[in-house]
């Protein structure tokens, strides 16, 4: 007799959904995902406009190994689907006082850059990142590639090393202090500070720890798809169809079904669809919220503050630019005023940190010829209530002004097309609770313990996926959470 095979219902087609989809098709599962937006990819979407091309949200490539991992586990070659290479310099960065510099591929050519550019002895650069290797190697196996909130992560040896080394790791300090303590130059505590952005966060407040976000970019290499981000989810999305992966557009599902403390399957236009596992790659707010409300939702993952959003222009730029390149970041003339702005007034100060992404630099294909492709970002409060039409309007005026004076040149004239996303539309058109890009922030020194778990500890056969739950946010991230979640699934 056949054995019946299992079905496995995934709500949403972002990067973690994508991710587990194959997972689970690669365990036997019959798979279907429900997507409500016309397109899969989630944040990891592309815009198409007037002969532009930019990623709706993701732009640095880290960890590639973990992207391939899937492709090989399938027992498929990743260049037949994508096409990546390390970049150099890996970011340019512009400072309030006219200091430029280049973060190189090179740890030693970079440090001996931040020597020669602000006197910051090269050593002392070197010596943090070493710190933050070691701190990514004790903490990885814990952290990151397992369940923290199963008994047996714990009981393994490596996750005992962690937590024999847990005050090593820097909890009880914050990013700033950590930072100043090691470095004298305000410009070099602010380039590492600017890491806790990476997950939305407060260098001010947020645990030293988060020093670690750095590690992957500067002590293992930052990259490019050939094709741009959305070369990720297309890659995923295509390898999902061939392991026989059924992907519903246009499919809002409008309930989880529970029964008998099981989910047993989704509601989808009045329709039900039974599985044996549902994974919900929705932000976790909106999952209990909207799809099981009848459920005891966990109080704290629920109520804690949630990360920064982002302004987003995508502009299509008539010209080029060589003192620019991939990654460039116009830095704050008052970083910690900035954040006071982000975190307690929920506004945007005045003259805010600007991160300006140009994959034209390394495609030329994004942009027509002679101009570039500028995803120009800036940080924000998540939604709370604030006028964003006045908000959004004002940091436009502020952010042109601010490249102008540092590129020489005003480039309102040279703006020939322009999209813009803000908290609302990054909420409307993700689903991301508040526009929250990273579900809770990170500032309190236990908020990794803190995230919802990628289980459900009171439903049997629910799943949680994507950056509002363990590990936490970006793509290197979301893509862990679908591998825990092939770990716990037996």
């Amino acid at each position: 007799m056949n054995k019946k095979i299992k079905t496995a219902i995934i709500i949403g087609s972002g990067i973690g959904g994508l991710a587990t989809a194959i997972r689970l098709a690669r365990k036997g599962y019959a798979v279907k995902v429900f997507e409500a937006n016309p397109d899969f990819g989630g944040k990891a979407t592309k815009i198409e406009k007037d002969g532009f091309f930019w990623g709706f949200g993701p732009s640095l490539f880290t960890l590639p190994e973990l992207l391939d991992e899937l492709f090989v586990l399938c027992n498929r070659k990743p260049s037949d689907y994508y096409k990546y290479h390390r970049v150099d310099p890996i970011c340019n960065y512009f400072f309030p006082d006219g200091t430029r510099l280049s973060a190189h591929a090179d740890r030693e050519k970079f440090a001996a850059e931040i020597e020669t550019k602000t006197g910051e002895p090269a050593r002392h650069v070197i010596s943090h990142l070493n710190q933050i290797q070691k701190v990514y190697q004790v903490t990885k196996d814990i952290f990151l590639f397992k369940s923290l909130h199963k008994l047996r992560t714990y009981l393994a040896f490596k996750s005992l090393r962690a937590l024999f080394n847990i005050s090593t790791i820097g909890i009880g300090t914050n990013m700033n202090v950590a930072n100043s303590r090691r470095f004298k130059d305000k410009r070099v505590i602010q380039l590492f500070n600017r890491y806790a952005t990476y997950n939305g966060s407060d260098p001010y407040i947020a645990p030293s720890t988060l020093n670690v976000i750095a590690h992957p970019e500067y002590n293992q290499g930052a990259y490019f798809l050939d094709g741009g981000m959305p070369d990720l989810s297309h890659g995923l999305h295509q390898l999902a169809v061939e392991l026989g992966v059924e992907f519903v557009f246009n499919a809002k599902v409008e309930k989880i079904v529970v029964s008998n403390k099981t989910a047993t399957g989704v509601y989808v236009n009045g329709s039900f669809y039974p599985a044996e596992v549902v994974v919900s790659n929705m932000d976790i707010v909106y999952t209990y919220q909207k799809l099981m409300p009848e459920q005891k939702a966990p109080v704290k993952v629920i109520q804690s503050p949630k990360s920064t959003s982002a302004v987003i222009f995508y502009w299509g730029i008539k010209g080029k630019f060589p003192e620019l390149d991939l990654h460039n970041i116009f830095f704050s003339d008052n970083y910690p005023v900035e954040f006071d702005y982000l975190t307690n007034k929920k506004l945007i100060y005045k003259d805010p940190t600007v991160y300006v992404f140009i994959s034209t630099k390394y495609q030329p294909k994004h942009s027509p010829d002679g101009c570039e492709n500028w995803f120009t970002l800036i940080n924000v409060p998540h939604d709370a209530g604030q006028d964003w039409d006045v908000l959004v309007a004002e940091a436009r005026k502020n952010v042109i002004a601010k490249l102008s004076k540092n590129l020489g040149i005003d480039i309102e004239p040279l703006i020939s097309s322009e999209t813009i996303n803000t908290p609302k539309t990054i909420e409307a058109k993700t689903h991301s609770y508040l526009g929250s890009l990273y579900g809770n922030a990170s500032n309190d020194k236990y908020s990794a313990f803190l995230r919802h778990p990628n289980f459900s500890s009171e439903v049997r056969n629910l799943y949680f996926c994507g950056g509002s739950v363990h590990p936490g946010g970006g793509v290197p991230l979301c893509l862990l959470s679908a591998k825990i979640i092939d770990g716990l699934i037996r």
